[in-house]
Formats: structure tokens, sequence, C-alpha cells
């Protein structure tokens, strides 16, 4: 079942940044996520231009399909990691690599927040001691200063307009007031309801503090694999954010991102681990950007596709190439549990499984597609 040419639109630019302070192993899990080569070290600032890693996402119903429509490439999805220069406090004023540290994390689209969970004498602490309540409130605070900065501008320039009469600068105005009350209870923008119609509008104001967050909590290797008294505190702090948490400990993924797949069930074990924690990690990544994937599968590859949530089917197809947005007649769609189910695409056609949708379409979370 041939998705169409695998050449022309590039994957899907969305990226992840890493932020933390210094020395909470932002840097070790990013190369064990991407194999990549950023320089751990026992020095703040170690990490100065952000490293970039793609990191596929790892995903068995990939494996599900192979095993009825051999294919001679498994290609997953992936996810662009950034890993940035640790923050430290007054970072908002130019400290340390503040104006740097800022410009990088508004390139990114989400945030994983790096939480140091262990205690190790050997590893310098930034602020002297382990205290991850403090370093996250930290973070926000001056990630909340620096967007206070920018909502105070709009301010400025929506007053002056509303005093015209200005329907739109009258709207504007009342929203950044909103948002200015709640910085100054030192609340990160992502934690204010705010209306559909306002979190649109916010989403083009360039701020750090409304953008996606994923704790992740780097612990000790006897915490394995539930965390501990420090981990608790952020999976609460998290909780009242409905925000998701992953809890792993850097020096072990390190070791087993240098371990073949085939021989890392040992090692797994020792930790009471089923998976890498980094697999969850990366999932997890991709769900905080509101991605999903979609399949095509054919004798040259399996091949799962990155589409945001909502995507409608021509658009979904523009992501292979966009000559098949254009020639979009319709699309030919099953499940992967339909294929498990029935074995082949040809028995899912004679069960009545297999469906054609037109150009309404909103392509859901997992299909398997072939663009007609």
């Amino acid at each position: 079942m041939p998705g169409g040419s695998t050449v022309g639109m590039a994957p899907m630019a969305l990226s992840v940044g890493i932020v933390g302070l210094p020395n909470v192993g932002k840097s070790t899990v990013f190369n064990a996520l991407s194999n990549g080569k950023a320089e751990a070290s026992n020095y703040p600032f170690c990490t100065i231009e952000p490293n970039v890693g793609i990191v596929p996402v790892p995903d068995d119903r990939l494996q599900r399909i192979q095993k009825h429509i051999p294919t001679q490439k498994v290609i997953p999805a992936i996810v662009e990691i950034v890993d940035i220069a640790g923050l430290v406090k007054g970072a908002s004023k130019g400290e340390g690599l503040g104006n740097k540290f800022l410009a990088n994390i508004r390139e990114t689209n989400a945030l994983i927040m790096m939480v140091r969970c262990f205690d190790d004498p050997n590893v310098i602490h930034v602020a002297g001691s382990v205290d991850p309540m403090r370093d996250v409130e930290i973070i926000d605070l001056e990630l909340v200063l620096a967007d206070s900065e920018t909502v105070e501008k709009r301010h400025k320039k929506a007053a002056g307009l509303a005093k015209t009469g200005g329907k739109e600068a009258k709207a504007e105005l009342a929203l950044a007031e909103k948002i200015l009350a709640h910085f100054n209870e030192g609340k990160p923008a992502r934690t204010l309801d705010l209306s559909e119609d306002d979190k649109k509008a916010v989403s083009t104001w360039g701020l750090m503090t409304i953008k996606p967050v994923l704790y992740c909590c780097n612990v000790g290797e006897g915490d394995l694999p539930d965390g501990n008294k420090w981990s608790d505190l952020v999976k609460e702090r998290a909780a009242k954010e409905g925000a998701g948490v992953v809890v792993l400990c850097g020096k072990v993924e390190s070791e087993l991102s240098e371990v073949p797949e085939a021989d890392r069930g040992e090692l797994l074990a020792a930790y009471n681990l089923k998976e890498p924690a980094l697999a969850t990690l990366a999932r997890e990544c991709y769900r905080l950007l509101g991605l999903q994937s979609y399949f095509t599968a054919g004798e040259k590859e399996v091949r799962a596709w990155t589409i945001k949530k909502g995507t409608l089917a021509p658009a979904a197809a523009r992501v292979i190439h966009s000559d098949l947005e254009a020639k979009f007649a319709r699309a030919r769609v099953f499940s992967v549990e339909d294929l498990e189910q029935f074995g082949s695409e040809a028995a899912i056609k004679t069960a009545g499984k297999l469906r054609f949708e037109g150009k309404e379409y909103v392509v859901q979370e997992g299909d398997v597609i072939e663009f007609l």
C-alpha cells in the first residue's frame, strides 16, 4: 500500500527545548536521546550554543504493521529536541547567558523542564542544595519577568490605540491587563484560564510561559523506576497544572543508549524498567506538541508521518508530497487494529472495513492511508 513519493515536504519543524538550571543533567539526557555530542560538565554554562537533536518517536504499531505487510524499511516519526544553556537567577535581566537563553526558548514550541531530584556531592548545584520546587520557581519567575516586559509593551501600545475607540485594541488591552495581573502573582501564562479566542491571540505574542511544559525529574539510580520525595513534589505541581511528568535517571539512560537494543533486557530488568524512560519522554514530547501519526505501508517502507491533530486528509497528504494535496481525490483508509484482525488489506476489504474518505475527512491517530 504505497503512500506516494517520499520526496517532498520536510518533516514538521516543531521543537521541544530542554530547560533547567545548570548541572541538572540536561546535556546527559539530550545525548542519550539523540546520540548527540553535547558536552556534559560540572560547570555552569557548559552548553552555550543550543544543541539540536532529531529524536525518533518509539511506536510499536510500526512493527505490528510490518508483521502483515513485509517491507524493506521501518521509518518512525521524529521530534526535534533542543538542549538550551542552563538558566540562572537574574536571566531575565541578562545574568549568565540570559539574553541568549531567552532567545533560544522563544524559538521552541514546547518545553521540557529538567529538574534535579538527586543528591550527589560530586556534582555541584548552582544554588548550593537540592530543592526541585525552588528550581522550578526560579525558572518560572525568570520567564515570567521576561514575558512581563513583552506584555507591558503590548499593553502600552494597545492603550494608545484604544483611546481612538478601536475594538480590537480594547480587546487586546483587556487581555494584556488580565495576563499582567496573573504575572504579578508570579504565575506563568500557561496556568491562566483563557478562552480559545484569547489563546489564539496570545499565541502571536511570543510568550515563553504560554508554551506547554513537560516536567522531567532526574533521579538517582536507586530511585528508579518511581522516583523519590523530590520527584513526588514535582508530580504534585504538575498535576495542578495538568502537565505531564517523566521520571528518569540520566546516568542509566546514558548507559542504555550505548547498549544495542537487543541487549538491553538485563540492564532494564536491574532497574525494574520495561523500556528506557527516554522512549516515554520522546512520546510525551510528541503529545506535548499536539502531534499525531498516520502510516503508509508498502514493499519499500512502513512509515509514520507527522501531522497536527485535526488535520484534514489533503493537508495530511501534503506532508508526503505537495502533489498529493494538489491532486487529492480520496483516501483509502484502514486501522492497525483492522490489519491485525484480518491479516491483509484484501481481507480488510472483504470484511467491509476498508474505507474511502474525501477532502473533509479528519485524519485519525493511527490511520493507515493510501492517497489517491
